[in-house]
């Protein structure tokens, strides 16, 4: 299944090659990336300390169902998180303190603050799209 970069809600849709409007909702395209690697990493390990390697397998194996099932989509005003097609949670940008990508050259961790809490996502998710509209709704203030 193809998932669609952009969705523009109004009439007027980005020129091709440019960047998607913050009006626009964008739901970002899954990456399998983190959950695959994690699990080929942990086979050998299966080998030497089957505990660990069998936990690390599961984690894996966890991440990339939630890969699989979760999608973000940047809305007008919210970082929404879908389970399918249920909105599972919200996160409006007006709460947003700061965010950051942690490890660039290959981003595993977002991690943003919001008033009242502190949260981290594994990048399960196209990173330098989600960089991109990050930067577009919530601008960083450290």
């Amino acid at each position: 299944m193809q998932y669609p970069a952009v969705t523009s809600t109004s009439d007027s849709n980005p020129p091709n090659g440019s960047l998607p409007l913050p009006a626009a909702t964008v739901e970002l395209a899954p990456s399998y990336a983190i959950p695959i690697a994690l699990v080929l990493l942990a086979l050998p390990l299966l080998f030497i300390q089957i505990w660990i390697g069998g936990i690390l397998v599961l984690f894996g194996l966890f991440l990339l169902v939630q890969a699989i099932t979760l999608r973000l989509r940047f809305t007008e005003q919210a970082l929404d998180i879908y389970r399918g097609e249920r909105c599972i949670r919200q996160f409006p940008y007006q709460d947003w303190q700061n965010w950051q990508i942690f490890w660039p050259p290959l981003p595993i961790l977002l991690y943003f603050r919001e008033v009242n809490s502190i949260h981290f996502l594994p990048v399960l998710f196209d990173a330098k799209m989600l960089h991109t509209c990050l930067e577009q709704r919530c601008r960083q203030t450290a």
